[in-house]
Formats: C-alpha cells, sequence, structure tokens
C-alpha cells in the first residue's frame, strides 16, 4: 500500500508543508514566498524543505514591503503562475488592502471572467506570547466580507492539508488563516482525502445545543463538551472551515436539530462573523429556536499584552460553558478540578 493511500499522523505545519510540496510537484507553476519564508525558521516549519528540493525561483524571501509583494502576487496570477504569498502576521495584511480589496478581489469580475486569479495568501494569527494589540489580530470578518475573495480556517492537520491543496488548486483568490498556537497540533491525514472549499463540518453530534465554531474556538469547544458531558449536557460542534463561500446549510440544519445556538467566532464579536452567523440562523430558525442566538468573541477593546487581561480579551472553554449553562438554566459546574488546555507552553516564538 502506498502512502498516500494510508493515514499519516502528522502536525499541522507538517500537513500544510507536505501540501505544498504535493501542490508544487503537481504544477510548476506554483511558487512560494513572502517575508522570512526561506529563512532558517521556515513560518513555524510550514515551509521547511521547500528551497532545497524546489529552488530559489520557486521559494524564496522577500523585502518587508506588503504592498508591493501582494501585488506581486496579482501579477503572478494574471501571468499565469499560481502564487502562494505567505504573511508572517495577518496584522500586517492590512498594509497590502489596496491589492487586496481593491484589485485582487474585483480583477475577475471587472474582466467579465475572461481573468483567473490562483493566489493563495496564507497568513499567521492567534495569540503567542503576550504580543499585543499589533501582533494579535485574525481579521477574518474583514475578509469575508469582501465579494471576491474565499477565506479558508483550518483546524486541524487534515483539514490543513486538504483546504490548502484545494485553495492552491482554485482560480479565484483565497485567504488560509492559520492559528499558531495549531502548529504544533497532531492529527491523523490521509492524502487522498480532499476536502472542498465551503463545506463545514459537524466536528461532534448533540441535541442540546449548536456550537458554531471558528479556528482555535474549535479547540475551545471540545474541551467544553468534555466537561458539559459530565452533566449529561449533549453538545454539537460545527467547524465552519471556510467562511467564503459560507455553508449555510449545515448550520442551519444543526440549529434546527438543537433548538439551539451559540456562534463561538475567534475574532471581535462587534459586526464580526458571528453576527451574520446569528442573523441567518435567527431568519431560518425562527420557529424553532429555544432561546436567542449567543455571540462570543473577542472583548472590544484592543488586544491586550499581560497574560491575566488576555485570559479576559480571548473566549475559552469556561466562557463556552457558562453561556451553555446560562442557555440551559443549569447552576454552574465546579470546575476546579478540570485541566484546560496550556498550548502557550508548545508554543517556540514568534516566527
Amino acid at each position: 500500500m502506498s502512502e498516500s493511500a494510508i493515514k499519516t499522523q502528522i502536525q499541522f505545519k507538517e500537513a500544510l508543508n507536505r501540501a505544498l510540496v504535493d501542490e508544487m510537484q503537481a504544477d510548476d507553476k506554483v511558487f512560494v514566498y513572502g517575508l522570512d519564508v526561506a529563512d532558517h525558521k521556515r513560518i513555524f516549519g510550514s515551509t521547511v524543505g521547500l528551497v532545497e528540493k524546489f529552488g530559489p525561483r520557486r521559494c524564496f524571501s522577500t523585502p518587508l514591503s506588503e504592498d508591493a509583494m501582494t501585488g506581486l502576487a496579482l501579477g503572478a496570477a494574471i501571468s499565469g503562475l499560481r502564487p502562494v504569498h505567505v504573511h508572517i502576521r495577518v496584522d500586517f495584511m492590512m498594509l497590502a488592502m489596496n491589492q487586496i480589496a481593491n484589485m485582487i478581489s474585483c480583477a475577475r469580475y471587472l474582466s467579465g471572467g475572461k481573468l483567473k486569479l490562483p493566489i493563495v495568501i496564507r497568513a499567521v494569527i492567534g495569540r503567542g506570547w503576550g504580543q499585543g494589540a499589533q501582533h494579535s489580530k485574525t481579521m477574518q470578518s474583514v475578509f469575508a466580507h469582501i465579494p471576491g475573495l474565499k477565506v479558508v480556517m483550518p483546524t486541524n492537520p487534515q483539514d490543513a492539508y486538504s483546504l490548502l491543496r484545494s485553495a492552491v488548486q482554485d482560480d479565484d483568490p483565497v485567504i488560509v488563516l492559520e492559528h499558531r498556537w495549531l502548529y504544533d497540533a497532531y492529527g491523523d491525514v490521509d492524502f487522498n482525502f480532499k476536502i472542498p472549499l465551503g463545506k463545514a463540518l459537524v466536528k461532534r453530534e448533540g441535541k442540546d445545543v449548536s456550537i458554531v465554531t471558528t479556528s482555535w474556538m474549535m479547540v475551545e469547544a471540545l474541551k467544553a463538551r468534555e466537561v458539559l458531558e459530565k452533566r449529561n449536557v449533549s453538545v454539537e460542534i460545527v467547524d465552519v472551515r471556510t467562511l467564503a463561500p459560507l455553508d449555510s446549510a449545515t448550520i442551519i440544519d444543526s440549529v434546527k436539530k438543537t433548538k439551539r445556538c451559540i456562534v463561538a467566532d475567534y475574532d471581535w464579536a462587534f459586526c464580526g462573523f458571528g453576527a451574520e452567523v446569528a442573523a441567518q440562523v435567527s431568519e431560518a430558525c425562527f420557529g424553532d429556536l429555544k432561546s436567542p442566538v449567543k455571540r462570543l468573541g473577542f472583548a472590544h477593546t484592543p488586544c491586550p499584552t499581560t497574560r491575566p487581561l488576555e485570559n479576559l480579551f480571548y473566549p475559552s472553554a469556561v466562557t463556552i460553558i457558562r453561556t451553555v449553562e446560562q442557555m440551559l438554566g443549569l447552576d454552574e459546574t465546579d470546575l476546579s478540578g478540570e485541566s484546560f488546555y496550556s498550548w502557550e507552553n508548545r508554543f517556540k516564538g514568534p516566527f
């Protein structure tokens, strides 16, 4: 049996790396570039070996100029190449918003469909070692808001592998947002398994409440479900995976079954992606809902730097547990004996 026919347990970063290798081998038009892509740390290890295997013409580091380097992707794609541009932090994609929002997102529309824009922009998101307001953003709501962009947020190695391959093969621009705490996560990967863009996943089935999650909040939701199971509370977890295009049907089917919905979004709650999901669920499930849809997200403030304030800023498994208890009219669970995730201990550094 060939390697590609069996499941292999690898890390999230290794899955991203394997996806890039497989796409670069399959199509010599694919190339990878960005700030520090070819340095010794190789974007948390996700671009290890690419320079050695494919050479500096297909994997290279760039100057610190987000706007110019994103414009390079546009020109390359129009010329028939398939660029994968890596931003080491999503915060600094704001410096390239003219290229993204005014050029890349609408080029296909403005050409009457004649131009293909096979551009992938990978960006690192999420908290690290107290990185504060300028290095901890997510911004998926902004990108999903713009027509012409597809937005993907993988949460495990299989999704990282399959969704990145689907993104590279797509003829429209795709933004792939990767949480830095997920890079060391392990999971089984089937290298033959394909996941199309625009398909959500019911990660765990349940009957009492649906938790619709993005990115890291899926991990927090799994822990919350583990705790709530001890009280015979059955939680269904829906991992959105692709924000644009959004698989509304899977979300709505889940809520129609459980009659309750919590949207746990890894971003600010105000004017965020969670509001869009809440609106769609409220419209489609109005007669089914037993309680209003609840939204969880970042506190409406710039991200603080100190660890205690970070813990207040970010929603967590505890936040989800308390919200489910309130929704179901339950007394608060004693959490003193629970061990919650300390993923920051695995985090090796900002690059």
